[in-house]
């Protein structure tokens, strides 16, 4: 068989490949669900959170997530401070005392346990990467520090043209609340494998973390529903305020910025007319 022949029957044999398996990947984009669009009260440019759902949030962490996910880049100083989720100095060492950091080596070389500081971080409750694997038959849960601006979904023509006006920045949000209320069982032709679960929302729709929450699974004393979905929002919007702690400041300082070029381009005007004026 000739060197051409043979490369015109490859080229047929991948052509019919992708004709007929384009069918296939359509239908699986098809199947993936689009989140839904929240109400977030830190959305637009003059948006800020809320302390009480903060506080919620972390609290559904601490009891629900914190046993498989850390936040390696949060520390506990940063519940106490300002533009956090509005805890006081002595619940944060509190909190943080609750944790057992390890730290060393001692005098004898040892590495030793201590109750945790607020300058610790909140640690993954693994030692290690291996041993997350180990623990999870060989998924790794990610670290949640900063998986609300990590995390997005494709918004699509002209939807995004829009948003760039309307600074929607919450795409990450939406998706991790979509993702926690987006299990369902699997439809007939698809198969599952042991330790995995099917997500509308998750690419692929096949993740490995279980459904996490449950009705009535966090005791809320402020009397706010104890729902998967209020838990989900609640929890959302804490791993918003770890991604971004600085945003109340940052869209306060935006304005600032935003008013102090209008009053500047509103005296440049007028000096410019008074000096033309003058001029002629």
């Amino acid at each position: 068989m000739s060197g051409a022949r043979m490369h015109r029957m490859l080229f047929a044999a991948a052509l019919a490949a992708l004709v007929l398996g384009a069918p296939h990947a359509a239908s699986a984009q098809e199947a993936m669900a689009k989140p839904e669009r929240q109400y977030w009260s830190f959305w637009g440019p003059l948006g800020t959170f809320d302390r009480g759902q903060l506080q919620r949030g972390f609290k559904v962490y601490r009891e629900v997530c914190a046993a498989c996910h850390g936040m390696k880049l949060v520390a506990f100083r940063s519940l106490a401070q300002p533009g956090g989720p509005g805890f006081t100095e002595p619940q944060a060492k509190t909190v943080a005392a609750e944790y057992q950091i390890t730290d060393g080596p001692n005098d004898r070389g040892e590495m030793f346990q201590r109750p945790g500081r607020l300058s610790d971080y909140i640690l993954s409750p693994d030692p290690n990467e291996q041993a997350a694997r180990a623990r999870f038959n060989g998924a790794l849960p990610p670290d949640l520090s900063v998986i609300a601006k990590a995390r997005s979904y494709e918004t699509g023509f002209p939807r995004f043209i829009f948003d760039a006006f309307t600074q929607y920045q919450e795409g990450g949000v939406d998706y991790i609340y979509a993702y926690l209320n987006g299990y369902a069982d699997p439809p007939p032709n698809l198969k599952v494998g042991e330790g995995q679960f099917y997500n509308r929302y998750f690419p692929g729709h096949l993740t490995a973390m279980r459904p996490p929450l449950q009705k009535d699974q966090v005791e809320y004393p402020d009397g706010s529903p104890q729902t998967p979905e209020q838990y989900s929002k609640d929890v959302t919007a804490f791993l918003m305020w770890a991604a971004e702690p600085h945003l109340e400041a940052r869209k306060r300082i935006g304005f600032q910025v935003m008013i102090f070029l209008l009053v500047f381009a509103g005296l440049m005007f007028f000096v410019k007319r008074r000096v033309w004026s003058a001029a002629h």
